[in-house]
């Protein structure tokens, strides 16, 4: 009883707690978001890249308006702190996911970091970046047991309908 408590319970904690306060936790984020607007593609803890996610994908929703908005304006210069990405966001970027209305970018597991900390690591992309995918592509086998069966399936139900005809 006591466990699922306070689970339920949050005790005013929001998010995660990466760097020494709430400043430090924001430059990194805005770090790491210019990062990944920069490169379109970056490699962090995957506590971070699963925070920045969230923001990277809002920053593409806000930058679909245009830069003529005042808003999406703001939050580009607020969220990135190199200033000459602001036109690659809005001409490079958001002409990209014009077509598509939310999931901009992928997150991908990699294995831990080899040093002393062990972390478990993420890689954070934006969808349609000019690198090689992460995941393999997945060739079709016809030589495996399911595909055998269902061709000798498909050859005798081509067979029976040719008789019928």
């Amino acid at each position: 009883m006591r466990l699922t408590l306070q689970m339920l319970i949050s005790h005013g904690r929001v998010a995660r707690r990466m760097g020494l306060g709430p400043k430090s936790r924001l430059d990194m984020l805005r770090n790491i978001l210019t990062g990944l607007v920069r490169h379109e593609r970056i490699e962090t803890t995957t506590g971070r890249a699963d925070e920045v996610q969230f923001y990277a994908e809002k920053l593409i929703d806000y930058a679909k308006k245009g830069d003529t908005d005042e808003k999406a304006m703001k939050m580009a210069s607020f969220w990135l702190t190199e200033k000459d990405l602001v036109p690659k966001l809005f001409k490079v970027l958001a002409p990209r996911f014009e077509p598509y209305s939310r999931n901009y970018t992928r997150m991908a597991r990699i294995p831990n970091r080899n040093n002393l900390d062990r972390a478990k690591m993420a890689v954070l992309e934006y969808k349609g970046n000019p690198f090689p995918p992460l995941y393999p592509v997945q060739k079709k086998n016809e030589l495996t047991l399911i595909n055998q069966l269902l061709k000798a399936y498909r050859e005798d139900m081509a067979k029976q309908s040719a008789a019928e005809a």
